[in-house]
Parts: C-alpha cells; structure tokens; sequence
C-alpha cells in the first residue's frame, strides 16, 4: 500500500511540473523586434496616445479647409486683441476679471475688523473644517 502512495504522489509532481512548462512556454513574452515593429506600425497609422496627459488620438479630418492661412491668421490676431483667445496650458477659458473681488482692500479690511469686534467670526481652530482630537 505504501508504494502505492509513493506512486501517485510521484505521478502527480511529475504531473505538475510538466503542466508548468507547457503554461510557461505558452505565455513567453514577445521578442524586442516584434515588440518594436508594432510599435513602428500603431505610429504610422496614428493609433499611439501622446506623451503625457493627453487624450487617445482622433481620427484626422478629411475635408480640406476652406480657408486660406492668410486668413486663418488674420482672424487669430483679431481675436488676440479682442481678448477672445483661450490661454496656453491647461486650455481653461479665460477668467473673467468681473470674478475677482468687488470691493477694495482696505473695505475688506474694516469690515473682518467689525466683524471681530462684534464677535461674528469664528475661532481658529473651532470651525467645521476644525480637525477632530
């Protein structure tokens, strides 16, 4: 009976170590020259994403424009100087100078100060942003 045991414990390590290699020569990774020619291919079809933030590629336009660059150009610097272009970056539309605050300073200033003074303000620490103890 003992041999017996022995047996099938042999059989099923051999079992398994054969099941290895398979899965292992089944999955082996792809060589640097296949690697680098499809890489080529997705560049030359347009298919690779950007360097940094940017988003998956589109599809190109196939309509020629119907503008010339003269006036592609002239119509840029009529909107620089109305103020209409979008600032570089992060392609945000152009904050409104009416967002900023409507009073002055010095305005800001007295009224925090009355406020303090009649005890309409909060405590440091003691407001509900206040971390917990």
């Amino acid at each position: 009976m003992q041999m017996k045991n022995a047996l099938t414990i042999v059989a099923a390590v051999a079992a398994a170590m054969f099941a290895q290699a398979s899965f292992a020569q089944a999955s082996a990774p792809a060589a640097r020259a296949d690697v680098k020619a499809e890489t080529k291919a997705a560049e030359k079809a347009g298919k690779l994403t950007p360097a940094g933030e940017g988003s998956a590629p589109t599809d190109k336009a196939t309509t020629k424009s119907t503008k010339t660059r003269a006036e592609r150009k002239a119509e840029t610097k009529e909107a620089a100087k109305e103020g209409k272009l979008t600032p570089a970056g992060e392609a945000s539309p152009a904050a409104d100078a009416a967002s900023g605050p409507k009073t002055d300073r010095a305005t800001r200033k007295a009224d925090t100060k009355a406020a303090v003074k009649a005890g309409k303000t909060t405590p440091a620490g003691e407001g509900s942003d206040a971390p917990k103890k």
